[in-house]
Formats: C-alpha cells, structure tokens, sequence
C-alpha cells in the first residue's frame, strides 16, 4: 500500500487518519525498505505510535491521542512549537532562510552575541554547527590547533558517534564496530579527581579533558561536590585545556544557566546544542576563549560548515534564548525538578522497593536506576501505555530517565505522577513478590 501524507497529517481536533492501522503498517513497511529495520523493530516495541503534531508538553499521534513528553534527549526544555521560538523562526522562513556565506549575514552575529552573553566569563567567540557531535568534533579539532592532541574523557561518557567525538564516548559497545579510533585518548572514571591527575601528569602541555557537568546518557550520574572545580585546577596546573559538554545538561536543563554555574566553574570550551534551537530546528555551539580560539579566529576556512550559522538557524537561537528569559524557565527548571524527584522518589521505593538501587537528578535531568535488568526498558513501555513518554540511557540499560520540558503546568505534572505510579504498580504486579507487597503498602 502506498503511503499517502494526507493519511498521515490529519488535523489535530479533526478527523483522524483514514485507516491508521493500514498507514501505520504503510510507515512500519517504508522503515524497513528504506531506512533501518532496526528502528521499524524499536517503533513497534514502543507500541507503533506515529506522532505527527506537537504542541507544548504533548505529542499528538495520527490517532489523535496525546502523551506527556518527559523524554525527547533534553531537546524540549521550552516544549514543543513554543511560540517564542516560531516567531523567530517564521518571520525569518519568509525571509532569508539559507545564506550564500560570502556576505556578511546579521541573523549570525545577533545569534552570537545572544548566546555567549549568557556563558561562563571568558569565552567569546562562538562556532555554530547542526548536532551536538559537530560542536565535539570542532572542540577536538581547537584542541589540535594548540598542541593539545591527548585526549581524557570520562568512563560512560557519551559526546557522539561521528569518529572523533566516539573516540571519547567511553562505551566499548558503540566503539568496538569502528576501530581503530582516535590515537592519544584515555578514559578516567567520572568524579574521580585522582584519576585525572594521573592521566594529565602524563602528557604535561598536550592534555585535553572533556566531561559532562552530569552525566546524561550513563543514567543521571551526579559527580561529588567540587569535582569540576578540582578539574578546572588540574587542566590548569598541567597545561591541559577543560572542556565542558553541555549538550544536554546547558540552558537551564539542570536549574541553573549552565552546570557550570554549579560549581562556579569557568571552561576553556563549553558545548552547548539539544534544546539550543528551541525545540523547532538542530543547532549547536562551541564557545571558547579569544585565546583558544585564535586559529579558527585568523582563519575562517580552517573548520567550516555548508550550514553552519544559517540564517534560520540563527533565528531558531535567538527565540530559544529569549523564550528561556520570558518565560523563566532556568526558574522553572529549578522548582519543577525538585518537586519531580521527590515524587518519582517515592512513588518509586513504595512500589518497586528493593528493585530501586536510586533515583537521582538535578533541575530537569532525572534517572531511575534499578536493581534488576529489563525493569527499565519495561518500565518506559508502561509509561507510553499510560500516555508518558520518557527516555532510556543509551550507555546504561539499568536507567529509566526523564527529561521534562520546563512549561510543564500544575496538571501535566499530576497526569506524570499518576501516569508513574500506574506503570510502577503494572511492573511490581510482575517484579515484586506479593508479600513483599503487600508488607510495602501497609
């Protein structure tokens, strides 16, 4: 059967799709003909829903149901469509969307000078590149430029999959299909001060260390108190430059601008992307210091991108940044995340118990971890059962993550919770012996 969009992009509030089961079939049919039978296979686990609109915190299928979005990778901090971010982007659709980059553009420099006025102090020069991965890449690349060429990064760090930024995404499972990688990388376990000393005394002058503030895909792994402090010290001591993948953890996903600011820190690089296109477009960013910057600085054909800084990207940037201001969503993500983690918390332990090794987060970053392999995984099933979608940890199977938008209203977050604990007691009905039951619900 032939494919048709109209069958797939109904109105919202209208009719429906004609046949969605037959569509759906169509789409699963058009995965594994032309793009990965892998990914059909994934769709069908996770229930054979066909999104096909968005607005806010809630995704809309071609059924016309609508879940929670909790999950999305850390790129729906504003929600979805925020209106902020669309009228930037529109007024500049019907404008100037691609640029010839022979010119000088303004979208670009208002873009640049948004952003690295809400930074660390100290960087002032910003690369603009599509993913998360180019921005890791391009920090690899400055890092080379200053004679910087051995590279420390952290155990179950995750900074991408193109080949360098895989280099230092420290999973054997990702990396083993692709060697050899990189030269000159090691791996120091996360939040491990003594460690990293050891690795940077090795190489005096040439180090670079790359870390998450949190580690995202690991499972929400919080380093001890004054760990980036301690890193920044040592990066400094022995020549290394310090870099900060804020991919996922910057732009008020951790209750603070940067999670940097938590332990005050001040990078030599800081990657930001995710939500940095509001939601609507893919940006990302390397900002550096106009020390560190120097070679791209004299050339701007040493590191370049067809699309890098494009108009309507920009435009994307500048709403991202002015709809985190209006709408107070660092705030937001502070207050939100605190009260989430207690309840998660406890709905958690009251139901699963000994199943729960921890649940841990900051701002609107958080992780369940259990004790039994497969809880996770089915656990994430359940919530899209009860209308929640929320995030596995790609270098952690044990993890059940959520990464909330910060416009979540007083009952999106009741729906969550009570979405959770129905899917909590779906999976203690199978996990949790019933004495242990019901001695936890006395």
């Amino acid at each position: 059967m032939t494919l048709h969009d109209d069958r797939i992009h109904s109105r919202v509030g209208g009719t429906t799709a004609a046949h969605p089961a037959a569509d759906r079939d169509a789409l699963v049919g058009l995965y594994r003909r032309r793009l990965s039978k892998g990914r059909a296979t994934l769709g069908e686990l996770f229930g054979g829903h066909v999104e096909v609109a968005s607005e806010g915190a809630w995704v809309t299928t071609v059924t016309g149901q609508r879940l929670l979005n909790c999950g999305g990778y850390g790129v729906f901090l504003m929600g979805a469509r925020n209106p902020t971010v669309l009228e930037y982007v529109t007024d500049q659709l019907g404008r100037h969307p691609v640029a010839t980059r022979l010119f000088l553009e303004p979208q670009v420099a208002h873009a640049a000078d948004a952003f690295l006025s809400r930074v660390p102090e100290g960087l002032e020069r910003v690369h603009f590149a599509c993913a998360g991965t180019e921005a890791v890449e391009a920090a690899i690349k400055l890092a080379r430029t200053l004679g910087k060429d051995r590279l420390i990064a952290t155990s179950d760090g995750y900074h991408g999959k193109t080949l360098g930024s895989l280099s230092l995404t420290g999973k054997d499972v990702f990396q083993d299909p692709f060697r050899p990688l990189l030269p000159g990388v090691e791996h120091v376990p996360f939040g491990d001060a003594a460690a990293l000393e050891g690795a940077l005394a090795k190489v005096p002058g040439r180090g670079c260390f790359i870390v998450e503030p949190v580690q995202g895909e690991a499972g929400v792994v919080l380093p001890p108190d004054g760990y980036l402090r301690d890193a920044a010290r040592l990066c400094r001591s022995h020549g290394a430059l310090f870099v900060l993948d804020e991919i996922q953890t910057g732009l008020g996903r951790l209750g603070t601008w940067w999670g940097a600011d938590h332990d005050g820190v001040h990078p030599d690089i800081l990657l930001s992307g995710k939500g940095l296109g509001g939601g609507v477009l893919p940006v990302s960013a390397l900002a550096a210091s106009a020390e560190v910057f120097a070679s791209f600085d004299r050339d701007p054909y040493l590191h370049t991108s067809t699309f890098s800084g494009s108009p309507l990207a920009m435009a994307a940037v500048r709403g991202a940044l002015a709809a985190i201001e209006e709408g107070d969503l660092v705030r937001r993500s502070a207050e939100l995340g605190a009260r989430l983690l207690g309840e998660i918390r406890r709905i958690a332990r009251e139901h699963l118990g000994h199943l729960v090794r921890e649940v841990r987060g900051r701002g609107l970053l958080l992780g369940v971890e259990f004790t039994e392999p497969g809880l996770a995984g089915e656990l994430l099933i359940e919530l899209i059962e009860q209308g929640v979608i929320a995030n596995h940890s790609l270098n952690s199977h044990m993890v059940l993550r959520f990464t909330p938008p910060a416009v979540l209203s007083a009952s999106d977050v009741d729906f969550l919770c009570v979405a959770f604990d129905r899917a909590c007691r779906a999976q203690a009905a199978r996990y949790v012996p019933a004495d242990e039951s019901d001695t936890a619900h006395a």
